[in-house]
Parts: structure tokens; C-alpha cells; sequence
């Protein structure tokens, strides 16, 4: 299969203290391909709740622990059964190999041992921004399961400009996106960027919030048209809860957005490869994977940061 049968990794030895070592990697089987990972991308959501150590009670969790969901790179060794995927530029969310060390998610390494399926094949042009496609299939995920597209998105990161941007490649009337951070309202792409305190509407038929904001829902539902739907599509570490009477008055509808599932990765890989989705503009910050430490409290911490990658090209 593949002689390298170690890797370098990022791995969160506890909250706030993030190293690179050597793993030891799973010993692949026939139906596994190892990946030569060269870009990761770092998530301002669940990876930075991991970071904080603000992550709520979840499968798998624990420290140490390499992250990473948002990986590309290339199918050096395949097994006996899946030999036609060698070559092949690959999307990977994350991988389960690194022994005693958890993978939560795992994708944040040089080199990952996974399941021929849970490596996606891509456009080798898409380069870097392959990493997006875990996002953009979030989005995906938090529209298609709901009776109206969205009308308000909250938040304009990567997440919530994806949103938007998603809501136009399948022909829905463009959104409004609220965003309070000035700097934050730029970029959009067909789309209106407005501060929440300058929009008078109350009648949106669905409201999709990827802001994470858990005190936020009272405000949502004062926003809905009767019948109205507020999509929870971020990851909250604090209790969600709201008012009941003003959700009563509307009967309000509640859903929340969980992971993408294979079919909504399977849809915007379609939309991107036919040119309805655009993943430019969304990438900027990169860094060498040597300085990962630097890179991630630059992700979390810096308002200017939307999508940090990191570039594993020059390790081994």
C-alpha cells in the first residue's frame, strides 16, 4: 500500500494549546486510500469552540485530538479493491486514523488514511478552494430541508455568504444578509449586506442564522411572517431557548440544520463543477501547516480572517 504509514498532524493537546507532531497512521485496508493532504481549511465554528474548549458534550470528544473537517489533496495509495482512485484530487471531511489521538475531525495533517468514499473526487483547478466544499454543503443542507428558501441569512462569514450565494444558484430570489461588523458587509455578490438595525421587515417566510448566537431566536421569530420558519444552521455552545407568545401569535416553525448529509455534497460539487456556485473570494488568509499554532488564534481571533487555510505542501 504505502510505506509512510506516520504523519505530521495538528493536534489540541487541551483547550488553547495546539502542537504539530508525528502520528502513527491505521494500517489501510482494501477498500481505503491514503491522501496526501494539501490544503486544510480551519473552521471559525465548531473547531474554535474546540480550541476554547467551549465544545458541549459531543461523540468523540476529548483531548488530545486532531480537527479538521475541510481537507484536499491527492490518492497516493489505494487498496486492492479501489485501485482506479489512484491519482484522483480528492475532498476529504475528516478521517478516524491517528490511533490513541481522536479525530475530531481529523482532517488537519499531511497524510490521512480513509474509506474510498468518504474521498470525493474534484476538479484538480479548483485547487485551495476545494476546501469550501464542507461549507458549501452545509448550506446546502440547511436550505433543502425547509419549504421556503431563504429570505434573511444571518451572518455574512463564509457560511452565511454561501448561503446567499446558494440561494441564487438555485433560483431563488436573493436574500438579505444581516452582518454587524462594517468591515464584514462587503463582498457581496448579487446579495444586499445590511446592519440589523437598518432593516424594518417582519414578514420573512425563512430566516436561516449561521452567526451561533444563541440568545438570538426572540429576535428571529419577531422577524417571521406567520408560519414563518427559523433555520438554526451554526453551532451553538449555549442554551437555545426563546418567548413563547410572540412564536405562539405566528406559529412559528423551528428547525435546526445538522451536518451536510452525501446528497448535498453530490449537489453544490454540481453547481460548482457547471458554474452556478461560485467558492472565489471566500479564502483569505493561508499559512505553512509549520506555523498551525499561529494560524489557527489568527482564525479565531482576527475579525478580518473569513476562511484560514492551511498549506501542508512543504512538510512531509
Amino acid at each position: 500500500m504505502h510505506p509512510d504509514l506516520d504523519t505530521l498532524a495538528a493536534v489540541l493537546e487541551e483547550p488553547e494549546r495546539l502542537t504539530l507532531r508525528r502520528l502513527p497512521l491505521a494500517a489501510p485496508g482494501p477498500e481505503d486510500v491514503v491522501v496526501d493532504i494539501a490544503f486544510s481549511g480551519i473552521s471559525t465554528g465548531t473547531e474554535r469552540l474546540l480550541w476554547s474548549g467551549r465544545m458541549p458534550p459531543f461523540p468523540g470528544m476529548g483531548y488530545p485530538l486532531v480537527p479538521g473537517y475541510e481537507s484536499v489533496g491527492r490518492v497516493s495509495a489505494a487498496g486492492e479493491a479501489v485501485r482506479d482512485r489512484l491519482g484522483d484530487t480528492v475532498f476529504v471531511p475528516g478521517a478516524r486514523c491517528f490511533g490513541e489521538v481522536r479525530g475530531l475531525f481529523g482532517g488537519a495533517a499531511r497524510r490521512v488514511v480513509v474509506p474510498a468514499a468518504r474521498a470525493h473526487a474534484v476538479d484538480p483547478e479548483l485547487g485551495e478552494r476545494a476546501v469550501l466544499l464542507a461549507l458549501a454543503a452545509t448550506a446546502h443542507h440547511a436550505i433543502a430541508g425547509g419549504n421556503d428558501a431563504p429570505g434573511l441569512v444571518i451572518g455574512h462569514g463564509v457560511l452565511g455568504r454561501l448561503l446567499a450565494r446558494l440561494t441564487i444558484a438555485l433560483g431563488h430570489p436573493a436574500p438579505t444578509v444581516w452582518e454587524h461588523d462594517a468591515t464584514r458587509r462587503e463582498g457581496a455578490t448579487g446579495y444586499t449586506v445590511t446592519a440589523p438595525e437598518d432593516d424594518a421587515r417582519t414578514d420573512y417566510g425563512c430566516i436561516v442564522d449561521v452567526s451561533g448566537d444563541a440568545d438570538l431566536l426572540d429576535t428571529l421569530i419577531g422577524r417571521l411572517a406567520p408560519r414563518g420558519e427559523a433555520v438554526l444552521a451554526g453551532f451553538y455552545a449555549g442554551r437555545v431557548g426563546f418567548s413563547f407568545p410572540p412564536a405562539f401569535m405566528r406559529e412559528a416553525r423551528l428547525r435546526i440544520a445538522a451536518e451536510w448529509a452525501p446528497d448535498d455534497l453530490t449537489a453544490v460539487r454540481a453547481l460548482v463543477a457547471d458554474g452556478w456556485l461560485a467558492l472565489d473570494g471566500l479564502i483569505t488568509h493561508r499559512s505553512p501547516a509549520g506555523d498551525a499554532e499561529a494560524a489557527y488564534r489568527t482564525a479565531f481571533q482576527d475579525p478580518a480572517c473569513l476562511k484560514m487555510i492551511l498549506d501542508w505542501s512543504a512538510t512531509s
